[in-house]
């Protein structure tokens, strides 16, 4: 384990995102990167903007060309970035800044607004979204996992592991720790609050194995029984659910434990958590000689009970239709245009929300399709056939605002411009 510093872009350069680079990860975890022209010495030091009466969410969609970047209330536009290639982003976990993954790199762009404590209330400020100068090596950037604090960066081309405090970003560079896996292979790690690391362990053909290793690095449990491993995901009581091709495999009270699926081939590859329950949203995919299988079952994975229930959301959804509610409620978009509103306890569809008109998943995987991402108590969805972003409310149902863009929305996340 090392502690690093990370070099500076140099400002106003264009940033080639070869979209070969990120083929064959299809998670929705990770991604390419930008231009921009700001002044960045504000955003160097966490500047203060301008002053704003209240916190203010924005969301930022890639499309071919650039990053749009919305007010995650009103839906208008506040910045467009111009970017070459596909592009793929996730929150950086301060609810301010963005991690976008190029051909070389992780980079961070300041979605411009954020909140600072101030005795018992909060003062918050707003600024133009721009690109900051910090970057984090990566030949091949993947996943990107925020947990108790802390950000990990999976690279792999190298299999480096890089783990930092977000909330340092709005300063200039964080320093980091690093450790790198036995071989380069698509994998995740999460750190957890004690500040062990449970990372995958494979290669580049095969990898089927969940380790945890202590704050000194040293392995304290491993499991090799989970083919394809892929994914996580984190429940309530930090019990931590990644993926297998007949199952999943737990992490909790520091024991690793294999939940096998109902089939013998169960793929569950992409997963949705929430700290209000103890149960993982997963997709969940039956058929082994499928091009592109197209499910209407997810899984439900109860980490406390370690069983696997199966739901039948009656149509079909894709790796970027699953998300969690303010309340733990598990969230799923499917191809009739409807979202789904499940009782993580019960399994029981507890509300059909109608937000899009029906579509078919592209056989490309980089391809623009609808797509899902929740912040508080809004469910955000885009509709690329139409050029359109809407929000909803999760629990009255409302579609409370909607826009159309002048550009096709792939990719989608955002910040709260909360304090951290």
């Amino acid at each position: 384990m090392t502690s690093t510093r990370h070099r500076h872009l140099a400002l106003g350069i264009a940033l080639a995102l070869p979209a070969a680079v990120l083929a064959g990860c299809a998670t929705g975890e990770a991604s390419p990167a930008a231009t921009s022209d700001h002044d960045h010495d504000e955003h160097e030091e966490g500047g203060h903007g301008t002053e704003a009466a209240t916190d203010t969410p924005r969301i930022a969609l890639t499309y071919d060309g650039g990053i749009v970047v919305l007010d995650g209330t009103s839906l208008e536009q506040v910045a467009d970035l111009p970017v070459d290639g596909f592009t793929r982003i996730n929150p950086a976990g301060d609810e301010r800044h963005v991690i976008v993954s190029a051909g070389d790199a992780f980079r961070v762009l300041d979605l411009g607004t954020w909140g600072e404590p101030h005795g018992n209330h909060s003062h918050f400020y707003t600024s133009e979204p721009a690109f900051t100068q910090t970057e984090f090596a990566a030949n091949h950037p993947g996943h990107v996992v925020r947990h108790a604090g802390r950000t990990v960066l999976f690279n792999d081309g190298s299999g480096l592991v890089e783990s930092f405090d977000p909330h340092d970003l709005a300063d200039g560079d964080p320093e980091s720790t690093t450790y790198t896996t036995p071989s380069p292979h698509h994998g995740v790690a999460v750190e957890l609050e004690s500040g062990d690391l449970l990372v995958t362990d494979g290669t580049e053909d095969s990898r089927s194995s969940v380790v945890v290793l202590d704050s000194g690095r040293h392995e304290v449990a491993r499991t090799d029984a989970c083919p394809g491993v892929h994914g996580e995901a984190v429940a309530s009581d930090e019990a931590v659910v990644v993926g297998c091709e007949d199952g999943v495999v737990v992490y909790a009270g520091g024991e690793l434990t294999k939940i096998a699926s109902p089939d013998a081939y169960g793929r569950i590859g992409n997963q949705a958590g929430s700290d209000e329950s103890p149960v993982v949203l997963g997709d969940y995919k039956s058929d082994p000689d499928a091009e592109l299988e197209r499910p209407t079952r997810v899984s439900l994975v109860d980490t406390v009970s370690r069983q696997i229930t199966l739901v039948d959301t009656g149509a079909s959804y894709t790796f970027r239709s699953l998300g969690r509610g303010p309340h733990g409620e598990a969230l799923v978009l499917g191809t009739d245009g409807a979202l789904r509103v499940i009782d993580p306890a019960s399994g029981a569809v507890t509300s059909t929300i109608a937000v899009i008109d029906a579509w078919t998943e592209p056989d490309d995987w980089q391809a623009p399709r609808p797509t899902l991402f929740v912040l508080d108590h809004t469910a955000y969805v885009t509709d690329p056939a139409t050029r359109a972003v809407h929000a909803v409310d999760v629990e009255s149902g409302k579609v409370y605002a909607s826009t159309t863009l002048d550009v096709v929305p792939n990719e989608l996340t955002g910040v709260s411009g909360l304090p951290g």
